[in-house]
């Protein structure tokens, strides 16, 4: 096996919120707790092509800024059952257009200050998180690039 490459994205609204979707009985893992968006990184493909690709794929809507944040090298397991590589974004988008593009994977999608989370959490998303508050993304519209 070999690691694989995946472009976590943290989506939020320019003004301080973050959106999170419930993974639903249907999620490939951990049904029932509050991730932020994720996708695997296609053959040929951009970061940028790919973080664009998932938002729409999972939440409808287009990324209106996209901004690297970090890298995590995840590990899955004891023994180690995954492994991936995980490029992370902070992504704007319009609060008002976001909707569940794969409600077999979530059930439901909210926005939340980074001070009132829901509970419980993907194992992962806790991390991703603390990446998004340690890049101290600058709000508002016009802050970060879209790239394809």
């Amino acid at each position: 096996m070999r690691p694989q490459v995946s472009c976590v994205f943290v989506c939020h609204d320019g003004d301080g919120r973050v959106l999170l979707a419930r993974r639903s009985a249907g999620a490939r893992d951990e049904p029932g707790t509050w991730d932020c968006g994720a996708g695997a990184l296609e053959f040929g493909e951009t970061f940028e092509a790919a973080v664009m690709r998932e938002v729409r794929e999972e939440y409808g809507v287009r990324p209106l800024d996209i901004e690297r944040i970090g890298v995590r090298n995840v590990l899955r397991g004891d023994p180690v059952v995954s492994h991936w590589v995980a490029l992370v974004f902070a992504v704007r988008v319009a609060p008002d257009a976001v909707a569940i593009g794969e409600p077999h994977k979530f059930d439901a999608l909210e926005w939340f200050a980074p001070d009132a989370l829901p509970s419980p959490l993907h194992s992962q998303c806790g991390e991703s998180l603390a990446l998004f508050a340690a890049a101290g993304v600058e709000q508002g519209p016009g802050r970060g690039r879209v790239g394809a």
